[in-house]
């Protein structure tokens, strides 16, 4: 649940809330309803959202946002519990782990809680399919498995390519991601329904 804190004309501070009541540091499909919402409400293509100190820039192009979701951060490869996984940082942390997507309901779960990550992570379980392409799937914390994320496909696209576009294939439908010198861009669909 994404809840507007303030607005002032093209900005505007979120908090995002999961299903469990914990709140997340950063959504990266979150920020982009709430870059299209807001858009749309200041008449301009180009806006910006604050997610507690992260600041993510967002343009308008038809159906399309482009955010500018800021420093990612790529750590060393480890294992854990016999998983190879690289740690990955987008403002919130990540466990990225190449294999069969569809092993999640098994990675994820052990992963999420594991006392590696104190206070929890989200972990994705992600094939190459061919350069510049992925499909992964993704266990959020403190939500479970989801079908699509924002800040999962640029964790992604970082630990399997560190700069260059990558798309990242979801069961709830294919992200664009751009890393260029750490910096993450997201891109991806934002619709008004009903």
């Amino acid at each position: 649940m994404l809840e507007v804190l303030a607005v002032e004309g093209a900005e505007a501070e979120i908090a995002i809330w999961n299903p469990d009541g914990s709140r997340a540091e950063l959504s990266g499909n979150g920020t982009r309803i709430a870059a299209r919402w807001l858009a749309e409400r200041a008449g301009t293509d180009e806006v910006r959202i604050r997610v507690g100190e992260r600041v993510t820039k967002a343009r308008i192009a038809g159906d399309l946002v482009e955010q500018e979701l800021g420093r990612v951060e790529i750590g060393e490869p480890e294992e854990v519990e016999g998983i190879r996984l690289v740690p990955v940082s987008v403002g919130n942390p990540h466990a990225v782990v190449q294999g069969d997507p569809a092993e999640i309901g098994r990675i994820g779960p052990m992963l999420e809680r594991h006392p590696r990550f104190p206070a929890g992570t989200n972990v994705q379980v992600a094939r190459v399919d061919r350069p510049g392409r992925v499909t992964a799937r993704v266990w959020e914390r403190g939500v479970g498995e989801t079908q699509s994320s924002g800040t999962s496909a640029v964790a992604v696209a970082a630990a399997i390519q560190a700069d260059g576009e990558t798309e990242v294939g979801f069961p709830g439908g294919t992200l664009r991601v751009r890393i260029e010198n750490g910096l993450a861009y997201l891109i991806g669909p934002a619709e008004r329904v009903g």
